[in-house]
């Protein structure tokens, strides 16, 4: 139990130091989006950040997904993810739309998971949607979303939460959302998983930490090469 505080402790250390580089560093969320040359991996991928996750923050996970063939989309319009979730699903359609993208494979992380979820649910949106990969994601909230910060962002993440329950309860989608669940999280006590969904168990700890492990960028990969041939 300490050995895992600890571990805890440490992710978050290296979640905020991830955080304070990607307020400083540059560069375009357009440098992914050229298909590479490998046709049986062209299907586009949309990268969905966690709260206060601005898109340089994806980008080793975006450079990675790019280098098996995917062209890959940041969206620099949802800021630092601190809105609301219809919001921001709001700003991911309207995204989906501008590009004219269709037929595309969400990856999200935390947070970005339910907003993707959202999106599929969406009847205009959700068309141009194949599947959803989400990592660490808080599909039924998480006990540390205390009361006190019912009135902040950090609120949506109750299990009490009205957007929380209204997605629990609807499941369509979940037969195209794989969930990928680190082996603990600290930041989700109760774990990720997710009824009528694929889940998948990952052999590495933490909330922040597999989001640039070479070996759960693999197995990103590998779901989305599943989900491609699942989906017409």
């Amino acid at each position: 139990m300490i050995r895992r505080g600890l571990y805890g402790l440490i992710d978050w250390g290296i979640g905020v130091g991830w955080w304070l580089q990607a307020l400083t560093r540059g560069g375009t969320p357009d440098a992914f989006t050229e298909p590479g040359p490998d046709p049986a991996h062209h299907t586009p991928v949309v990268l969905l950040p966690g709260i206060w996750e601005r898109w340089p923050y994806l980008e080793p996970l975006a450079r990675a997904l790019h280098a098996e063939g995917h062209p890959v989309h940041l969206i620099a319009s949802l800021g630092s993810n601190g809105s609301p979730l219809e919001v921001a699903a709001k700003t991911v359609a309207a995204f989906l739309a501008e590009r004219e993208l269709t037929g595309v494979l969400l990856v999200a992380h935390s947070k970005g998971g339910l907003i993707g979820k959202l999106v599929m649910l969406d009847p205009e949106a959700g068309r141009r949607v194949r599947g959803l990969v989400a990592l660490s994601t808080p599909f039924a909230g998480s006990s540390l979303a205390r009361p006190i910060f019912r009135g902040s962002p950090l609120g949506v993440f109750s299990p009490r939460n009205r957007t929380i329950i209204d997605l629990s309860a609807q499941r369509a989608v979940n037969a195209r959302i794989v969930s990928l669940l680190p082996t603990h999280d600290q930041v989700i006590p109760e774990g990720s998983r997710l009824d009528g969904a694929r889940n998948v168990t990952l052999e590495v700890g933490g909330h922040f930490r597999p989001l640039r492990n070479a070996q759960v960028h693999r197995a990103i990969h590998q779901q989305l090469h599943e989900l491609d041939k699942e989906q017409p």
